[in-house]
């Protein structure tokens, strides 16, 4: 079991993934977030997303229970804050630029993109919950993102555009 679960993960480190920090605010109206690269698109009618969350996160019931969070899409010059929001630091957002948005949700600055959504639905998977969230608002930048390819961070090579 150990030696497939090794495999498991050299199979999807190999497999490059955006990186996101979903944010929202907790039941004292404090900021939380967390950098999450399990995200995806799942529907365009209705526009719905979906990410995960460990059974074992701080954050948990927090994110189970809230009516709305955010996607926060990290552009290519933000690494710092893909560790920040995976890190052990108990007031993230002391240490990073953020604002409320108009869906009164915790947003990051200067990011590629932000997806605002309604917690629609929760499926627990393993050791995992899956949240899925309809998309109510939605910010873009034109800005590269930053992505997570063998346990790294960084962006594409702009070499890689001139080959296609």
């Amino acid at each position: 079991m150990a030696q497939q679960q090794e495999e498991f993960k050299k199979a999807l480190g190999n497999y490059p993934t955006g990186v996101t920090v979903v944010t929202t605010f907790d039941k004292e109206n404090k900021p939380i977030g967390l950098t999450v690269n399990s995200f995806a698109s799942v529907s365009l009618d209705p526009l719905l997303i979906l990410w995960s969350i460990d059974k074992k996160s701080k954050s948990l019931e927090d994110f189970m229970s809230t009516e709305k969070f955010a996607v926060n899409i990290l552009a290519s010059d933000q690494e710092k804050l893909c560790f920040l929001f995976s890190s052990r630091v108990v007031d993230r957002f002391a240490q990073c630029e953020w604002q409320r948005s108009v869906n009164n949700l915790p947003i990051l600055a200067n990011t590629a993109s932000i997806l605002e959504c309604k917690n629609v639905q929760q499926i627990e998977a393993g050791d995992h919950v899956i949240l899925i969230g309809q998309v109510i608002n939605i910010l873009n930048a034109d800005k590269a993102p930053l992505l997570y390819h063998q346990r790294s961070v960084g962006e594409i090579p702009k070499t890689f555009y001139q080959t296609i």
